[in-house]
Protein backbone atom coordinates (compact mmCIF):
# COMPACT_ATOMS: atom_id res chain seq x y z
CA UNK A 1 0.00 0.00 0.00
CA UNK A 2 1.21 3.59 -1.00
CA UNK A 3 1.46 5.81 2.03
CA UNK A 4 0.72 9.23 1.64
CA UNK A 5 0.13 12.48 3.17
CA UNK A 6 -4.34 10.80 3.80
CA UNK A 7 -2.39 8.64 6.17
CA UNK A 8 -1.39 11.11 8.36
CA UNK A 9 -3.38 10.35 11.90
CA UNK A 10 -5.12 12.54 14.01
CA UNK A 11 -3.00 15.29 15.48
CA UNK A 12 -5.22 17.33 17.75
CA UNK A 13 -3.41 17.95 21.00
CA UNK A 14 0.00 17.26 19.76
CA UNK A 15 2.59 19.84 18.93
CA UNK A 16 5.76 19.56 16.27
CA UNK A 17 8.44 21.80 15.91
CA UNK A 18 10.01 21.55 12.27
CA UNK A 19 13.80 23.38 11.32
CA UNK A 20 14.14 25.14 8.38
CA UNK A 21 9.87 25.13 8.55
CA UNK A 22 9.67 28.64 5.85
CA UNK A 23 10.48 26.85 2.65
CA UNK A 24 11.04 23.59 0.64
CA UNK A 25 10.15 20.35 2.49
CA UNK A 26 10.49 22.29 5.59
CA UNK A 27 6.98 24.00 4.70
CA UNK A 28 5.43 20.95 3.13
CA UNK A 29 6.28 18.89 6.66
CA UNK A 30 4.74 21.99 8.74
CA UNK A 31 1.76 22.55 6.16
CA UNK A 32 0.82 18.42 6.19
CA UNK A 33 1.13 18.20 10.68
CA UNK A 34 -0.74 21.86 10.52
CA UNK A 35 -3.75 20.26 8.51
CA UNK A 36 -3.83 17.18 10.38
CA UNK A 37 -4.18 19.05 13.55
CA UNK A 38 -1.20 19.31 15.47
CA UNK A 39 0.16 22.71 16.72
CA UNK A 40 3.49 23.60 14.97
CA UNK A 41 6.31 25.39 15.54
CA UNK A 42 8.20 27.02 12.59
CA UNK A 43 11.34 27.47 13.83
CA UNK A 44 13.21 29.39 11.19
CA UNK A 45 15.77 32.59 10.15
CA UNK A 46 14.31 35.50 7.95
CA UNK A 47 11.36 36.56 9.40
CA UNK A 48 9.69 37.65 6.54
CA UNK A 49 10.01 34.53 4.83
CA UNK A 50 8.50 32.78 7.57
CA UNK A 51 5.72 35.27 7.79
CA UNK A 52 5.11 34.15 4.32
CA UNK A 53 4.77 30.46 5.14
CA UNK A 54 2.67 30.96 7.83
CA UNK A 55 0.04 32.93 5.34
CA UNK A 56 0.55 29.92 2.77
CA UNK A 57 -0.23 27.44 5.55
CA UNK A 58 -2.96 29.28 6.86
CA UNK A 59 -4.62 29.65 2.99
CA UNK A 60 -5.23 25.64 3.56
CA UNK A 61 -5.79 25.20 6.99
CA UNK A 62 -7.69 28.78 8.22
CA UNK A 63 -7.74 27.11 11.66
CA UNK A 64 -4.10 26.23 11.67
CA UNK A 65 -2.16 26.20 14.78
CA UNK A 66 1.01 27.80 14.35
CA UNK A 67 3.51 29.35 16.42
CA UNK A 68 6.98 31.25 15.22
CA UNK A 69 9.95 30.75 17.13
CA UNK A 70 13.07 32.45 15.33
CA UNK A 71 16.24 29.71 14.62
CA UNK A 72 19.61 30.55 13.44
CA UNK A 73 21.17 26.87 13.09
CA UNK A 74 24.52 28.81 12.56
CA UNK A 75 24.54 30.19 15.79
CA UNK A 76 24.58 27.98 19.53
CA UNK A 77 23.24 31.45 21.16
CA UNK A 78 20.30 31.37 18.67
CA UNK A 79 19.56 27.82 19.35
CA UNK A 80 19.82 27.84 22.72
CA UNK A 81 17.30 30.99 22.68
CA UNK A 82 14.77 29.05 20.45
CA UNK A 83 14.46 26.51 22.95
CA UNK A 84 13.72 28.72 25.81
CA UNK A 85 10.94 30.30 23.81
CA UNK A 86 9.73 26.83 22.62
CA UNK A 87 9.46 25.40 26.05
CA UNK A 88 8.02 28.09 27.84
CA UNK A 89 5.05 28.20 25.44
CA UNK A 90 5.36 24.19 25.19
CA UNK A 91 6.46 21.76 27.31
CA UNK A 92 5.69 18.92 26.05
CA UNK A 93 6.99 18.11 22.53
CA UNK A 94 5.63 15.40 20.42
CA UNK A 95 7.74 15.90 17.40
CA UNK A 96 11.02 17.42 16.54
CA UNK A 97 11.67 17.21 12.77
CA UNK A 98 15.33 18.51 12.11
CA UNK A 99 14.94 19.67 8.52
CA UNK A 100 16.87 22.35 7.79
CA UNK A 101 20.34 22.40 5.97
CA UNK A 102 22.22 23.65 3.66
CA UNK A 103 24.58 22.20 0.94
CA UNK A 104 27.64 22.45 -1.36
CA UNK A 105 28.44 25.82 -0.17
CA UNK A 106 31.34 27.62 -0.57
CA UNK A 107 34.00 27.65 2.65
CA UNK A 108 32.88 29.56 5.56
CA UNK A 109 32.34 29.17 8.82
CA UNK A 110 29.48 29.86 11.60
CA UNK A 111 28.95 32.43 14.55
CA UNK A 112 30.59 29.84 16.73
CA UNK A 113 33.79 29.26 13.92
CA UNK A 114 32.57 26.19 12.85
CA UNK A 115 32.68 24.87 9.48
CA UNK A 116 28.98 25.92 7.97
CA UNK A 117 27.40 22.59 6.25
CA UNK A 118 28.62 20.90 9.37
CA UNK A 119 27.70 23.35 11.83
CA UNK A 120 24.12 24.23 10.54
CA UNK A 121 23.44 20.50 9.39
CA UNK A 122 24.43 18.85 12.33
CA UNK A 123 26.26 20.46 14.97
CA UNK A 124 22.76 23.12 15.94
CA UNK A 125 20.85 20.29 15.39
CA UNK A 126 22.71 18.19 18.43
CA UNK A 127 22.21 21.01 20.50
CA UNK A 128 18.98 21.71 19.44
CA UNK A 129 17.43 17.95 20.40
CA UNK A 130 19.50 18.17 23.46
CA UNK A 131 18.36 21.07 25.09
CA UNK A 132 14.71 20.30 24.05
CA UNK A 133 15.34 16.63 25.14
CA UNK A 134 13.23 17.33 28.31
CA UNK A 135 10.00 18.77 26.87
CA UNK A 136 10.09 15.42 24.47
CA UNK A 137 10.38 13.28 27.05
CA UNK A 138 7.01 14.31 28.41
CA UNK A 139 5.20 13.28 25.36
CA UNK A 140 7.15 10.27 24.54
CA UNK A 141 8.05 11.87 21.57
CA UNK A 142 10.03 11.41 17.85
CA UNK A 143 13.02 12.96 16.82
CA UNK A 144 13.31 12.69 12.80
CA UNK A 145 16.69 13.53 11.31
CA UNK A 146 16.61 14.27 8.08
CA UNK A 147 19.82 12.48 5.66
CA UNK A 148 20.57 12.43 2.23
CA UNK A 149 21.57 9.35 0.06
CA UNK A 150 24.57 11.65 -0.33
CA UNK A 151 25.76 9.99 3.32
CA UNK A 152 26.54 7.16 1.38
CA UNK A 153 29.80 9.04 0.07
CA UNK A 154 30.63 11.09 3.67
CA UNK A 155 33.24 9.93 5.17
CA UNK A 156 33.20 9.47 9.36
CA UNK A 157 34.17 12.94 11.13
CA UNK A 158 38.42 13.59 12.14
CA UNK A 159 38.14 14.61 15.52
CA UNK A 160 41.62 16.06 14.98
CA UNK A 161 40.05 18.10 12.11
CA UNK A 162 36.41 18.94 12.46
CA UNK A 163 35.93 21.69 10.35
CA UNK A 164 38.23 20.46 7.36
CA UNK A 165 41.11 22.96 7.94
CA UNK A 166 42.80 23.10 4.73
CA UNK A 167 40.73 20.29 3.44
CA UNK A 168 37.70 21.87 2.43
CA UNK A 169 35.49 21.25 -0.55
CA UNK A 170 31.99 22.14 -0.82
CA UNK A 171 30.71 18.33 -1.74
CA UNK A 172 33.06 17.19 1.21
CA UNK A 173 31.50 18.91 3.17
CA UNK A 174 28.18 18.33 2.63
CA UNK A 175 28.47 14.21 2.11
CA UNK A 176 30.19 14.28 5.64
CA UNK A 177 27.26 16.12 7.29
CA UNK A 178 24.88 13.97 5.95
CA UNK A 179 26.96 10.96 7.28
CA UNK A 180 26.87 13.09 10.75
CA UNK A 181 22.89 13.36 10.09
CA UNK A 182 22.73 9.21 9.95
CA UNK A 183 25.37 8.86 12.36
CA UNK A 184 23.47 10.89 14.81
CA UNK A 185 19.86 9.49 14.48
CA UNK A 186 21.22 5.87 15.03
CA UNK A 187 23.56 6.95 18.09
CA UNK A 188 20.84 8.88 19.66
CA UNK A 189 18.49 5.39 19.05
CA UNK A 190 20.92 3.13 20.44
CA UNK A 191 21.39 5.14 23.97
CA UNK A 192 17.47 6.03 24.30
CA UNK A 193 17.10 2.25 23.85
CA UNK A 194 19.90 2.00 26.44
CA UNK A 195 18.29 4.31 28.62
CA UNK A 196 14.90 2.77 28.35
CA UNK A 197 13.58 6.31 27.04
CA UNK A 198 10.15 6.46 25.46
CA UNK A 199 11.76 9.16 22.98
CA UNK A 200 12.29 7.70 19.84
CA UNK A 201 14.76 8.47 16.91
CA UNK A 202 14.02 7.98 13.28
CA UNK A 203 15.92 8.60 9.99
CA UNK A 204 14.41 10.21 6.83
CA UNK A 205 16.02 11.21 3.36
CA UNK A 206 14.01 13.30 0.62
CA UNK A 207 15.55 11.84 -2.47
CA UNK A 208 15.73 13.82 -5.08
CA UNK A 209 13.11 16.85 -4.49
CA UNK A 210 13.33 20.21 -6.46
CA UNK A 211 13.45 22.20 -3.30
CA UNK A 212 15.18 26.18 -3.00
CA UNK A 213 17.67 24.03 -1.39
CA UNK A 214 19.38 23.48 -4.72
CA UNK A 215 18.89 26.91 -6.00
CA UNK A 216 20.38 28.30 -2.50
CA UNK A 217 23.65 25.67 -3.21
CA UNK A 218 24.01 27.82 -6.83
CA UNK A 219 23.94 31.17 -5.73
CA UNK A 220 25.99 29.94 -2.06
CA UNK A 221 28.26 28.26 -4.17
CA UNK A 222 29.02 31.18 -6.72
CA UNK A 223 27.36 28.91 -9.40
CA UNK A 224 29.61 26.36 -9.30
CA UNK A 225 29.16 23.56 -12.18
CA UNK A 226 27.96 20.89 -9.83
CA UNK A 227 25.59 22.60 -8.13
CA UNK A 228 24.17 23.42 -11.35
CA UNK A 229 23.82 19.96 -12.50
CA UNK A 230 21.96 18.97 -9.12
CA UNK A 231 19.81 22.18 -9.80
CA UNK A 232 19.12 21.06 -13.13
CA UNK A 233 18.75 16.90 -12.15
CA UNK A 234 16.01 18.24 -9.42
CA UNK A 235 14.10 20.26 -11.66
CA UNK A 236 13.77 17.95 -14.83
CA UNK A 237 13.55 14.32 -12.77
CA UNK A 238 13.04 15.40 -8.97
CA UNK A 239 10.09 14.79 -7.11
CA UNK A 240 7.76 18.12 -5.85
CA UNK A 241 8.28 19.23 -1.92
CA UNK A 242 5.22 18.21 -0.88
CA UNK A 243 6.34 14.02 -2.15
CA UNK A 244 9.73 15.15 -0.89
CA UNK A 245 8.77 15.69 2.57
CA UNK A 246 6.73 12.41 2.88
CA UNK A 247 9.14 10.53 4.42
CA UNK A 248 10.04 12.64 6.82
CA UNK A 249 6.27 13.17 7.77
CA UNK A 250 5.89 8.89 7.69
CA UNK A 251 8.67 9.05 10.00
CA UNK A 252 7.02 11.98 12.18
CA UNK A 253 3.53 10.09 12.32
CA UNK A 254 2.81 7.17 11.20
CA UNK A 255 1.48 4.84 14.40
CA UNK A 256 3.36 1.85 13.29
CA UNK A 257 6.89 3.50 13.23
CA UNK A 258 9.31 2.37 15.81
CA UNK A 259 12.87 4.38 17.00
CA UNK A 260 15.93 3.12 14.83
CA UNK A 261 13.91 3.05 11.50
CA UNK A 262 14.12 4.71 8.25
CA UNK A 263 12.00 6.20 5.60
CA UNK A 264 13.07 7.02 1.59
CA UNK A 265 11.18 6.76 -1.24
CA UNK A 266 11.09 3.54 -2.72
CA UNK A 267 13.25 3.91 -5.65
CA UNK A 268 16.42 5.31 -3.75
CA UNK A 269 15.68 9.03 -4.95
CA UNK A 270 11.77 8.79 -6.23
CA UNK A 271 9.04 7.24 -4.98
CA UNK A 272 6.43 6.69 -2.22
CA UNK A 273 7.80 6.20 1.22
CA UNK A 274 8.91 3.50 2.84
CA UNK A 275 11.06 2.00 5.08
CA UNK A 276 14.66 0.98 3.94
CA UNK A 277 17.19 -0.78 5.96
CA UNK A 278 20.18 0.66 7.92
CA UNK A 279 23.10 -0.01 6.09
CA UNK A 280 25.84 -0.69 9.22
CA UNK A 281 29.65 -0.10 7.89
CA UNK A 282 32.71 -1.44 9.34
CA UNK A 283 33.49 0.89 12.38
CA UNK A 284 30.26 2.82 12.40
CA UNK A 285 29.99 2.18 15.97
CA UNK A 286 33.53 3.85 16.70
CA UNK A 287 32.48 6.59 14.12
CA UNK A 288 29.39 7.41 16.09
CA UNK A 289 31.28 7.97 19.43
CA UNK A 290 33.25 9.73 17.85
CA UNK A 291 30.72 12.08 16.51
CA UNK A 292 29.03 12.08 19.59
CA UNK A 293 32.42 13.29 21.80
CA UNK A 294 33.50 15.72 19.29
CA UNK A 295 30.00 16.92 19.09
CA UNK A 296 29.74 17.79 22.86
CA UNK A 297 33.48 19.10 22.75
CA UNK A 298 33.06 21.75 19.73
CA UNK A 299 29.68 22.89 21.55
CA UNK A 300 30.48 22.92 25.08
CA UNK A 301 27.04 20.79 25.16
CA UNK A 302 26.97 18.17 27.04
CA UNK A 303 23.93 15.36 25.68
CA UNK A 304 24.30 12.32 27.73
CA UNK A 305 21.24 10.74 27.11
CA UNK A 306 21.35 8.30 30.01
CA UNK A 307 21.37 10.93 32.78
CA UNK A 308 18.83 13.01 30.81
CA UNK A 309 16.32 9.92 30.88
CA UNK A 310 17.09 9.75 34.57
CA UNK A 311 16.06 13.61 35.37
CA UNK A 312 13.25 12.87 33.08
CA UNK A 313 11.75 10.25 35.86
CA UNK A 314 13.01 12.10 39.04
Amino acid sequence: MTWSERDIVDLRGRTAVVTGANGGLGLETARALAGAGATVVLAARRPEKTAAAVRSIARGTPDAALDVVPLDLASLASVREAVVAIVARHPAVDMLVNNAGLMGLREQATTDGFEMQFGVNHLGHFVLTARLFPALARANGRVVTVTSTAHHFGRPLDADNPHLHGRYGPWRAYYRSKLANYHFAIGLHQRLQGAGSGVSSLLAHPGLSNTELHTHSVHASGGGGSQRFFQFLARTTGMSAARGALPQLRAATDPGARSGQFYAPRYVNVGPPVRRPILRRLGMAAAIDTLWAVSERETGESFDVAALVAAARS
